[in-house]
């Protein structure tokens, strides 16, 4: 056994034993666990953005409030509204053998400790908005940080436990096999945001302890501009969106299919909008890619793609790589083969094929249908049954129409994909139904039905059996 193993596993035991402790923490508990997490968040708010801007080697101050602040601090504000009637126990019908005389009831009651592997890319949201969902269900938690996430897990290691006892919360560094090892634990509960190959790894780790886990993923999402909607206003939204974080999000948009006759201008519009946005390579406002493997990738899948007869266009001035800082600047990709990485692979990076099509049914949909089912869905069009053909004929984890991204930023929605691009949904009232157990509870009235259904069977039984089988 590891020390990293030993550490794990001693938590895990502390944490489980004050579960066992205190089973049904009662709403006022909850609630001020929510008020510490809000507390954490507002006074590390500078401490926070400085260091998960070291950990990229640069990231706008202002993205990550946008991205990773704020977010989490309305996921909290959200549970704290809504806790009392996510809490309540709900009333359901009886069974006609029950005759009306027995109760049935729902009691949402904590699952106990949940295990969250956090990755590099928003490492304050994907850790703390969930752990809003699992503490307003009354669970303690664990989680691991991403290795690329140093600076920030020191700071929650660190500040962590002036909040929260560490038999209700506990932060981990991945110092090497760690991960491997969190994911081994029987936890109630293991939500992963990550690769789908690394997702593979965990939920086999998972299966051998029957741990249930909410996988969320990632893929190729598209966005499909339509002829009706207004082109720039398309523009606009989608290439905020896709160059936000230098396009390290997992539902950000990772190509477009743009009409043909509209696809010139498309790349005329995006060369004026992304310039004005980020005026040089330098700005403070665009991030650097997170690490220096990262960066290498995305630069051979871009000369792979242009030895090919691809058309890569800058839409900056000036260079378009800085090789020590791990800059690439946004760029669109045309004519790329549909071979290569970059449309065979989620991106991850501030590249956007852009692909022309004629027919919305052969060369869009079912397209985007042969390959596996995509985190996001994003059509443009005012159109509504083209919006709802789109809807019908396209699955996905979630949908923004006439946008993008907007559809995880609401509380009041479920985020999760679908297939290869995740399993099971948190966020508001899914989060708090996923990290909690549905418990079913039946309450036998004082006489019981079942007694006339026993044997000696005789006229009463099949009386009772013809009114039961109408």
């Amino acid at each position: 056994m590891t020390a990293s193993t030993e550490l794990l596993q001693t938590a895990l035991h502390a944490q489980r034993e004050a579960y066992l402790a205190d089973p049904a923490p009662d709403r006022a508990s909850r609630l001020a666990d929510l008020h510490q997490l809000e507390r954490f968040v507002r006074e590390q708010q500078d401490a926070i953005c400085a260091a998960i801007s070291a950990d990229y080697g640069h990231r706008s101050h202002h993205e990550t409030l946008v991205t990773e602040v704020i977010p989490t601090l309305h996921a909290i504000h959200h549970a704290r509204k809504h806790l009392r009637r996510w809490m309540r126990p709900q009333r359901r019908g009886i069974d006609r053998l029950a005759f009306g005389l027995a109760r049935n009831r729902v009691i949402p009651q904590p699952l106990g400790v949940v295990g969250v592997i956090v990755p590099w890319n928003f490492p304050l949201n994907l850790s703390l908005v969930p752990l809003s969902a699992i503490l307003a269900a009354g669970n303690r938690a664990m989680v691991k940080m991403s290795e690329n996430s140093r600076h920030l897990a020191a700071l929650m290691m660190r500040e962590l436990p002036r909040y929260f006892p560490a038999d209700k919360l506990q932060v981990f560094d991945e110092t090497g096999g760690v991960g491997i090892e969190f994911s081994k634990l029987p936890f109630d509960h293991l939500l992963f945001t990550g690769s789908g190959q690394t997702g593979k790894a965990v939920m086999a780790a998972a299966a051998a302890n029957l741990c249930p886990v909410t996988l969320e993923l990632g893929g190729k999402s598209p966005a499909v501009l339509l002829d009706d909607f207004p082109l720039r206003t398309a523009a606009e939204r989608l290439l905020y969106v896709k160059y936000l974080n230098a396009g390290q999000i997992c539902t950000t948009v990772d190509h477009a299919y743009v009409p043909r006759h509209r696809v010139e201008a498309f790349v005329q519009m995006a060369q004026e909008i992304v310039a004005q946005r980020y005026p040089a390579l330098d700005t403070p406002d665009y991030t650097s890619i997170i690490d220096a493997r990262a960066y290498a990738r995305l630069k051979n899948a871009m000369e792979e793609a242009r030895s090919r007869g691809a058309r890569l266009v800058p839409l900056i001035p000036g260079p378009a790589f800085d090789e020590a800082k791990r800059r690439i600047a946004p760029h669109l990709l045309l004519n790329a083969p549909a071979d290569c990485e970059l449309m065979q692979r989620e991106i991850f990076g501030p590249i956007l094929p852009v692909i022309a099509y004629e027919d919305l049914d052969t060369e869009v949909i079912q397209r985007v249908n042969a390959g596996p089912r995509p985190l996001a869905l994003y059509p443009f069009t005012n159109d509504r049954a083209q919006q709802e053909k789109l809807l019908t004929r396209i699955m996905s984890g979630g949908v923004s129409i006439n946008d993008a991204l907007f559809h995880v930023a609401q509380d009041e929605l479920p985020f999760g994909g679908v297939g290869a691009s995740g399993m099971g949904h948190y966020h508001g009232f899914e989060g708090f139904l996923t990290f909690s157990k549905l418990r079913p509870v039946f309450t036998q009235a004082r006489f019981s039905t079942a007694a006339l259904l026993a044997p000696p069977y005789g006229k009463l039984v099949d009386r009772l059996l013809k009114f039961l089988l109408r």
